[in-house]
């Protein structure tokens, strides 16, 4: 769906519907409540709404699925923000005592931007993506989705289309939304390797012997790295984009490859070229800084690599766009992402506000075969409990079932703990009683 379709000036209109007949409220209210975890998780959540004309609306709170709704449906936000689960209700922060009103909990959660790979992407700038330069986010969340779960044991995690240019994930395991400041920075620092600003040539250094966590990651981004750099974004092509690349090199190999580039102008030789320069200079390695004969490496995590921003992940308090949010530029609703279908996810197919409210008004040819399943199914009480939810009626469906498989996930391991937790004091109580009957007897 192209995003020409939407027409910004007609969100006002649009907006409404979508929040009264849309949005996926029972889901929403059901993830963030997490099981009823603690009595009041959801009412001391905070939520910020972006209203029409940029008019910037903090610490919203509500005690019930049916109060947010209302309230959404009544201030129409143009974008919604999640905040932390606070000591007291966000709502009423300004009737605390000074210094008691805390961000106790939140997920764990990582912003990927795509203006964040300028440097590297000669495709797009700025806002502007393509397919070619989402192939950055699927690397950034085949290598963070695998360490999140491996190398720090985390189950849940929710990752979602910003609407735009983006990604965001969200940890949402208990552990992940109980972790302080300094463990939140300390997994932030443990994913970060592109490090530098402007003024940094050389943004990734390896040392020896490269950790298992990189070498994880490398062997994803090898995947990708020469459809996507060499062919797609032709870094070997132009004499800027190759100035760029062998900035990233020694001296000797710098001077060597310049040599064979002025005759070889093929991108992949010269980077295979680039290659085997390097096991040709591995009898040079004590004229090579430290690090310098993992060059290659180098140059393919500097420009593959996620780039995450830090200060996002490690602040409990810090506020992140909500799923199934409208982005107001270009209409397109924040969904999750299948990570079973990643490789075949387009930014560009995920459906605009626009085209979910038109497709409400009009019948789907698959829905009357899902009644006929159902009524076989139910026959008996079909006739008083048919009712399709309106986003079934969407291109919002298939998403939204995306979510349920998430919070399903998500259930069985509450239920999961509970069964367990119930076990362990089944048998203390047994053995509470075996004493008992020693003691009296």
């Amino acid at each position: 769906m192209p995003t020409s379709d939407y027409d910004p000036a007609c969100l006002p209109d649009l907006l409404p519907l979508y929040y009264r007949r849309l949005f996926p409220f029972s889901q929403y209210y059901r993830w963030l409540s997490y099981g009823g975890v603690s009595k009041n998780y959801f009412q001391n959540r905070e939520f910020s709404f972006t209203l029409k004309d940029d008019i910037y609306v903090r610490y919203q709170s509500f005690t019930t699925q049916n109060e947010l709704e209302k309230e959404m449906q009544k201030m129409v936000p143009y974008k919604v923000d999640i905040g932390a689960v606070y000591s007291h209700r966000p709502s009423q922060h300004n009737a605390v005592k000074s210094g008691t009103f805390q961000a106790l909990e939140k997920e764990l959660v990582f912003d990927i931007d795509m203006t964040d790979y300028d440097d590297v992407r000669r495709c797009c700038s700025a806002a502007d993506i393509c397919s070619k330069c989402w192939t950055l986010m699927i690397i950034a969340i085949r290598i963070l989705d695998r360490a999140l779960r491996e190398d720090f044991g985390f189950h849940h995690l929710l990752w979602v289309y910003s609407g735009r240019r983006g990604v965001h994930c969200w940890v949402c395991d208990d552990a992940a939304r109980k972790l302080s400041v300094a463990a939140r920075s300390a997994v932030a620092e443990y994913l970060s390797l592109v490090k530098g600003g402007e003024e940094t040539l050389r943004k990734v250094v390896l040392s020896d012997p490269i950790h298992p966590f990189i070498n994880h990651s490398l062997s994803v981004v090898e995947r990708y790295f020469q459809q996507y750099a060499i062919v797609e974004q032709d870094i070997l092509c132009s004499k800027e984009s190759v100035d760029k690349v062998l900035a990233l090199l020694t001296t000797h190999i710098k001077k060597d490859l310049t040599i064979y580039y002025q005759d070889e102008k093929n991108p992949m030789k010269r980077w295979d070229r680039l290659c085997t320069n390097k096991a040709f200079h591995q009898g040079r390695l004590s004229s090579i800084k430290k690090g310098g004969q993992y060059f290659d490496k180098e140059i393919m995590l500097q420009y593959c690599y996620p780039r995450l921003d830090v200060n996002v992940s490690k602040g409990v308090n810090h506020l992140l766009k909500s799923p199934f949010s409208v982005h107001p530029k270009t209409g397109r609703i924040s969904v999750p992402i299948d990570l079973k279908e990643l490789n075949t996810f387009d930014p560009f197919e995920v459906p605009t506000i626009s085209l979910i409210c038109e497709e409400l008004e009009r019948p789907r040819a698959d829905e009357a075969e899902e009644d006929d399943v159902k009524d076989k199914e139910n026959e008996q009480e079909a006739g008083e409990r048919r009712r399709i939810r309106d986003y079934k009626r969407t291109s919002l469906a298939k998403y939204v079932k995306v979510f349920d498989r998430f919070l399903e996930a998500m259930a069985r391991s509450w239920k999961g703990e509970m069964l367990k937790k119930s076990g362990e004091l089944e048998t203390s109580f047994s053995v509470f009683l075996t004493f008992m009957s020693f003691t009296y007897t």
